[in-house]
């Protein structure tokens, strides 16, 4: 029995999965920017936050 036969179609899908496996990471990449600056936006949102609500109390004038 002679496997070539059966490893072809095998060997056909694995280059088809790699393709869409490589599309998708091409299509990640070309997304990330925008996520980048969703990503820091928040984190510069968070950090407000944070300083506003650490904020020292300030001495009460009598």
């Amino acid at each position: 029995m002679h496997p070539e036969p059966y490893l072809t179609p095998h060997h056909l899908r694995a280059a088809g999965l790699r393709a869409e496996a490589d599309a998708h990471r091409l299509a990640l990449a070309a997304r990330r920017p925008a996520k980048d600056l969703r990503t820091r936006v928040g984190w510069t949102l968070v950090e407000l936050g944070l300083r506003l609500a650490s904020a020292p109390p300030k001495p009460a004038v009598a």
